[in-house]
């Protein structure tokens, strides 16, 4: 079923002197106004196109690419206020709404907002800065640890910065673990470091093989500046292993693991060795 606010290959059906017209199956024929459609297009053809309300409240037709579809998070700013709500850009020449209703706290033009694209009860794609109500924390979900997903900054906390993962659930970057300028509104490439018991998700910027080789580099770093030699092995206390390299044990296990096995160090008796 083709829905408005998404992007479609369709078929064009009819050629008239302001357009073409094309196949949405359930939506029937849509208008493609010819200053949006390709030089080349005939009957016949498929062209890819995204499908939203006309001002008149008509199924119409564009080859624009909006900065964001029905169903996405997306960072936008805000063009114009106006008696009904805020107005934000989002590529396309007729702008998406925020009624007051759906407004966080009153938005300014030129400042720039998250907002959740949707559908309302008229099938006018319409935006909402309350994304606390559509952002998913306590459900059940599939994610696993090590799997990359794509991240939008959204939030600050004591402990670091919450992000929308893959455009549904929360999650958060510890600030200690992060070595980057972020801003609120960014999208960034992130993996999922760990699922905790109550189903919430940690985040890294780093992949696990990432980390791992930082925490390697440090190593090799700390011995070549101390002789070639840390008294500290896998056997040796927790305290002790952060307060010489700032790192957890097993953070410190899994990288001398790596460089062993690179035969870039060796374990003795009473520490490691840089070969």
């Amino acid at each position: 079923m083709i829905q408005l606010g998404r992007t479609y290959d369709l078929l064009v059906v009819k050629k008239t002197d302001f357009g073409f017209y094309l196949d949405a199956e359930n939506l029937g024929e849509v208008l493609i106004p010819l200053k949006h459609a390709p030089v080349s297009l005939s009957v016949d053809d498929t062209v890819e196109v995204f499908l939203y309300l006309d001002s008149e409240d008509r199924p119409i037709a564009t080859t624009q690419v909006p900065k964001a579809q029905v169903g996405d998070f997306a960072y936008l700013q805000v063009k114009d206020n106006t008696q009904v709500g805020a107005f934000l850009d989002w590529g396309l020449d007729k702008d998406v709404l925020v009624p007051f209703a759906e407004q966080h706290r009153p938005m300014i033009v030129g400042h720039s907002y998250i907002v959740y694209l949707y559908l309302d009860n008229q099938d006018r794609i319409t935006a909402t800065s309350k994304i606390h109500k559509i952002v998913l924390e306590d459900d059940e979900h599939n994610f696993h640890p090590q799997q990359p997903v794509d991240l939008m900054i959204a939030n600050t906390t004591e402990l670091g910065f919450k992000a929308i993962v893959d455009q549904s659930y929360w999650g958060l970057l510890y600030k200690d673990e992060v070595d980057q300028r972020l801003s609120f509104g960014q999208s960034i490439q992130g993996y999922v470091k760990y699922i905790r018991e109550d189903g919430k998700i940690d985040l890294s910027l780093k992949s696990g093989s990432q980390i791992r080789e930082n925490y390697g580099q440090r190593i090799q770093q700390f011995l070549r500046d101390h002789d070639g030699f840390a008294p500290v092995h896998d056997k040796s206390p927790p305290a002790q292993i952060s307060e010489l390299l700032g790192m957890s044990k097993g953070q410190f296990k899994n990288a001398i693991g790596t460089l062993y096995k690179q035969r870039l160090i060796t374990i003795e008796k009473d520490g490691i060795r840089l070969v």
